[in-house]
């Protein structure tokens, strides 16, 4: 489902964005935008609702499955991490990187999340808070391990050579024998975005909502049509 569907859903279902927020929590808008700058805080997180929009300053650590696999076998074997995870972005993206001098991003869209749904939750028990960045959402397991401590961001596919323009430098990289799609790629970004927050901390999932709410509509429809008949 792309972020598009998402924004045009939301932006005609009121019910999406009418979740409570706590004392101090409040928005003056709902369309207000949020900047989300690295290392994340807690409370930030935990303020940030389905359907929020958000941009990402600071640091955004790109990785794939390759990566997301040896993340676990370093933990398992107590290994040091070349980066951090805790309080970081993880963008599940493989760019096209080229190196004149300085490393320049070609383009760095967001791949398919999906892939990354066993290693997740194993990697957010490691972890006080985060944001994934990617597109397509993820599955029941790492809607609950999110809870209490991390968002899903969606940003939408095929706009590669976009979101690029968004990053300011490659800070580094690291596990290039992975190859340039899977290695870990550490980019410094200025208001990278907009990303719309697919799954919130406090359980709620935004894939979720417009499943149900196009399920309801295509009802509707099937049965104005066999009126009809």
């Amino acid at each position: 489902m792309s972020v598009d569907m998402v924004i045009n859903i939301n932006k005609n279902n009121n019910n999406i964005n009418k979740n409570k927020r706590g004392n101090g929590n409040k928005r003056k808008s709902k369309d207000e935008k949020v900047e989300l700058k690295t290392p994340l805080k807690l409370e930030d997180i935990r303020k940030l609702r389905c359907g929020d929009v958000v941009y990402i300053s600071g640091e955004v650590i790109t990785a794939r499955d390759k990566a997301h696999m040896r993340f676990l076998e370093y933990i398992k074997d107590g290994r040091e991490l070349p980066i951090t995870l805790n309080r970081a972005v993880i963008y599940h993206c493989g760019p096209i990187v080229k190196k004149n001098g300085d490393w320049k991003v070609i383009s760095a869209g967001p791949t398919t999340s999906a892939r990354m749904n066993y290693f997740t939750p194993k990697i957010l028990e490691k972890v006080e808070c985060m944001a994934i960045i990617g597109k397509g959402g993820m599955n029941q397991e790492v809607v609950k391990a999110l809870k209490g401590k991390g968002v899903y961001l969606a940003y939408t596919g095929g706009a590669g050579a976009l979101s690029a323009l968004k990053i300011r430098k490659v800070k580094g990289v690291y596990w290039q024998d992975l190859g340039m799609a899977e290695a870990i790629w550490v980019f410094e970004v200025e208001k990278f975005g907009p990303c719309i927050v697919g799954i919130d901390s406090h359980g709620n999932n935004l894939y979720e909502k417009i499943a149900d709410e196009a399920e309801k509509r295509y009802k509707k429809l099937v049965e104005s049509g066999l009126s009809l008949l």
